[in-house]
């Protein structure tokens, strides 16, 4: 970009940054919102019907209903913030410059996504709740979580590169990805496991049933494997953080690093209490709420690994 133009530039990628992460902040409001229609069992409290909601606009409000439908205008919002993120984007593409196309794909690929949400969360409600639309529902609303989070980031990159040369020598980041994307995995089979009713079949903590190798059906292995993935990822994120620490990586990609350790160990601790308290209704809350915290937190932290490894182009982009 020209220096002429270079202030405006900056100006419009920092209202784009702030723009995708109001947005990311309300997906994931909206992800845990999500959760709390599964567990009050509110899934069809709108019965089968979609876009309308029991064959009515504004339908009579009992309990169900209400959070059903407080999902949806929620879920409408964010749908409004989406498309906002990508027409901004498309609308000042040429004045971002040749490093913004970049961030115009990640918000092209947020409203394609968000599309196929919406159609899966028709589907969801006109099968009536199953468990593979509902997975898919979490899955693909995860990932346009992370999508916006990128966005959001990369165009503050852009805008006022944070990191001096020299991070591409640095090995950590290979080590951030890795944990990110047992991340999602996570996620993926935390779904499965509240979806199927495997959640009830391991008791006891940090063993299941009492054993090393469970003995059961495939709900207990699913939910067996759920554990076994949430313990390698304390080790990961430990491996991970030490990496990055040890690095000196720069502050930002630190303070990522030791909130993602904190939401790890607290994310256990949460769930631990939620076994042996039998799965009360306000820790399968707290969980899926601090998992998706967790989830992001890790998205940012590899976002920030990945932009300090690729320093050296931001930073002669900058100059």
């Amino acid at each position: 970009m020209s220096e002429h133009s270079e202030p405006a530039a900056r100006a419009t990628l920092m209202r784009f940054a702030a723009l995708a992460f109001v947005t990311a902040v309300f997906t994931y409001a909206l992800i845990v919102f999500g959760g709390i229609v599964r567990i009050t069992g509110s899934g069809m409290g709108c019965g089968n019907d979609w876009p309308l909601c029991n064959g009515r606009l504004i339908p009579p409000m009992d309990f169900e209903t209400l959070i059903e439908y407080g999902h949806r205008l929620a879920a409408l919002l964010v749908s409004v913030l989406v498309l906002a993120v990508t027409v901004y984007a498309l609308r000042h593409r040429r004045s971002i410059g040749a490093g913004g196309r970049g961030i115009v794909g990640l918000a092209i690929a947020a409203l394609v996504l968000l599309i196929v949400q919406i159609l899966v969360g028709a589907v969801t409600v006109w099968l009536e709740l199953p468990t593979a639309t509902v997975v898919l529902h979490l899955i693909v609303a995860s990932t346009i979580l992370a999508l916006l989070i990128i966005a959001s980031l990369q165009a503050r990159a852009e805008a006022r590169p944070a990191f001096q040369a020299g991070g591409a020598q640095a090995s950590y980041p290979r080590w951030v990805v890795t944990t990110a994307a047992l991340g999602f995995v996570l996620i993926l089979f935390g779904g499965l496991v509240a979806n199927t009713g495997a959640g009830p079949l391991c008791q006891g903590f940090p063993l299941c049933n009492g054993q090393l190798f469970p003995e059961g059906g495939g709900l207990v292995h699913l939910h067996w494997t759920h554990r076994l993935l949430a313990y390698a990822m304390l080790v990961l994120v430990i491996l991970s953080t030490a990496k990055t620490l040890r690095e000196k990586a720069p502050p930002p990609i630190g303070r990522w690093s030791l909130a993602a350790l904190i939401l790890v160990v607290v994310q256990i601790v949460v769930a631990a209490a939620l076994v042996l308290r039998h799965l009360p209704s306000d820790l399968r809350g707290l969980h899926l709420a601090v998992g998706v915290a967790l989830w992001a937190a890790l998205v940012v932290w590899a976002t920030l690994a990945l932009q300090h490894a690729a320093s050296p182009t931001l930073h002669g982009r900058a100059a």
